[in-house]
């Protein structure tokens, strides 16, 4: 397991100690998966990660411990307009913070870091007399690049796609 994985699982370890959380086989495969996924998960996605290596867990069981993860804030919940909810790893210094484009159509999602964008949050942000705590930028539209969105017309020039964030192996 990479060393981010390792300290991810060992957070989790001292929550479920410091909250009297006792270990099950389900709950720590449901979190092994998790920590692994790469991206945003929903609920129905880690389910059947999950159910290949143990048909047996359930919905709820899957539920519940994503609930314990985000308690623990290794996760972090989303929503992207579509009324589902999607998690993805709360990593820290391991995971610096993102943006998000979402296609409309195919729902694919995009995320990003863009310095200027941050730099310029701040700067309104001071203009108006705010300190910034936390924000999130999500920009809604349609893939053009047909990724997934085989019905969008395609430009003549495609603009360029924004990096990808890669975790992990």
């Amino acid at each position: 397991m990479p060393k981010a994985l390792t300290e991810l699982k060992t957070r989790w370890d001292e929550f479920a100690r410091r909250t009297g959380l006792k270990s099950t086989r389900q709950r720590d495969l449901i979190v092994d998966e998790f920590l692994r996924a790469d991206g945003h998960i929903s609920i129905e996605e880690l389910l059947a990660r999950v159910r290949r290596k143990s048909p047996r867990v359930g919905y709820v069981t899957v539920y519940r411990t994503l609930k314990l993860l985000a308690d623990a804030e290794l996760a972090v919940a989303r929503q992207f307009g579509d009324g589902q909810s999607r998690f993805e790893r709360a990593d820290g210094a391991a995971r610096p913070h993102h943006d998000h484009l979402i296609c409309t159509e195919c729902g694919r999602i995009l995320e990003f870091e863009n310095p200027e964008i941050e730099r310029l949050q701040e700067l309104v942000a001071q203009q108006h007399g705010f300190e910034v705590v936390s924000h999130k930028l999500e920009i809604y539209g349609r893939c053009l690049r047909g990724r997934g969105c085989r019905s969008h017309a395609k430009p003549a020039r495609a603009p360029a796609a924004p990096r990808r964030v890669r975790r992990g192996p």
